[in-house]
């Protein structure tokens, strides 16, 4: 079974097709600067990536394109885009009325026009990736899996705002979380490199990239999370503040800045960024803390320290924890973020191991704690296209059987 993986970004389409009889990469690529007429294409098949600028005014005429680019005669691996037998999209949002990954039909398409008040800048693109992708591969099911559906376990205790309830019922108020794709899938792999039944492994993961979010892992499910109503909570990022004080953002309107300028301030300029005042990149935040920045050294211990205090949080929730687990680009390669983060964690009984730590990068899973650590931390890659392309896979058996 072929699967074709969309994730639709507002000006970018990112895609992967899996042959799923071993779950290999048959194509990947991204299309970038839609509508802006400097469209670029990177897509890369059989070991060769080719990199050029296309025609693309919008995601129909880019997904037409990629698809042309799949059905080549001379640099496509399908010879019939009727060789892809289910097409699985990314969504962001699905708030509490979508709980799994689903075949997307009128209805489906219905639940997440209704949530794109919540996911304003995330659900119109997924939609219309979705819109493109049926146009250019009609024959084709297509399933939609949920960043939140992951996170539809967490309990009132844990989604709660303690604000009055008529906002929550009225206004939807509450805490949804995101990268559940993401934390799904690492928790799966954790059980199995732990020799665990998932049902039975409790876990606090950290997705740590650009965007950051922790989840607390309770017999495999999710009992809390980091991120809140929006993004913006929790971790710091490499753009957004993570957790502050609510009224701030009501002192600095008061201090003569709009509404949208603080939103914009919190989420665009804050975070790695708004602390180091040199870079949202946390490899270029480590080399100017190398060189002496103390800006940049600061924004690295507090990025290290509020990692630290989520795991001292899940820890004190769950009723044991079989490891701390590390995922994306600065959990998978930054050994001295987590060196930082496991010398603030000698409290809870971890104990680094150097070695180990410098050894798992680029794409490498294992502990990078010693072995008599009495919490270890594990860094095991994440891979949310291809969750999503067994996701697409499972339902379409669902729906066949």
């Amino acid at each position: 079974m072929k699967v074709f993986v969309v994730n639709c970004g507002s000006s970018s389409i990112k895609y992967q097709l899996f042959d799923m009889t071993d779950e290999s990469v048959l194509g990947r690529g991204v299309l970038e600067r839609l509508g802006t007429g400097h469209a670029r294409l990177h897509h890369t098949a059989d070991g060769t990536t080719r990199e050029m600028s296309v025609a693309a005014d919008d995601h129909t005429a880019g997904m037409k394109m990629i698809v042309e680019m799949l059905v080549d005669p001379k640099t496509g691996v399908l010879s019939s885009i009727d060789e892809v037998e289910g097409v699985g999209h990314r969504v962001v949002h699905g708030a509490e009325e979508i709980t799994e990954s689903r075949l997307i039909d009128e209805q489906l398409l219905a639940v997440i026009r209704r949530n794109v008040e919540l996911a304003p800048l995330h659900n119109p693109p997924n939609l219309a990736g979705i819109e493109a992708a049926s146009a250019a591969m009609p024959n084709a099911p297509h399933v939609a899996v949920f960043d939140t559906a992951f996170l539809t376990t967490l309990p009132p205790v844990a989604y709660r705002y303690a604000v009055p309830e008529q906002w929550y019922a009225k206004h939807h108020v509450r805490r949804y979380g995101f990268h559940g794709t993401s934390h799904r899938y690492v928790t799966l792999r954790a059980a199995e490199l732990l020799g665990k039944p998932v049902e039975k492994v409790n876990l606090i993961t950290a997705h740590l990239g650009n965007g950051c979010s922790m989840t607390a892992i309770a017999g495999g499910v999710a009992v809390d999370h980091s991120m809140g109503m929006t993004p913006l909570e929790g971790l710091i990022m490499g753009t957004r503040s993570g957790d502050v004080d609510p009224a701030i953002v009501l002192y600095m309107i008061s201090r003569g800045l709009s509404a949208e300028e603080v939103d914009r301030a919190m989420n665009n300029s804050s975070g790695l960024l708004g602390v180091s005042q040199c870079s949202n990149d946390m490899r270029d935040v480590l080399a100017a803390a190398d060189k002496g920045n103390p800006k940049a050294a600061l924004a690295v211990e507090m990025f290290a320290y509020r990692v630290a205090k989520y795991v001292g949080a899940y820890h004190a929730i769950l009723p044991a924890v079989d490891a701390v687990v590390l995922t994306g680009g600065i959990g998978e390669n930054s050994v001295p973020v987590r060196r930082a983060i496991c010398r603030r964690l000698v409290g809870l009984g971890v104990v680094g191991d150097q070695q180990r730590n410098d050894q798992t990068v680029g794409g490498k899973d294992g502990p990078i704690t010693a072995a008599g650590s009495a919490m270890p931390v594990w860094v095991v890659p994440t891979n949310e296209e291809l969750m999503i392309a067994r996701d697409t896979r499972q339902v379409l058996a669902g729906t066949d059987g």
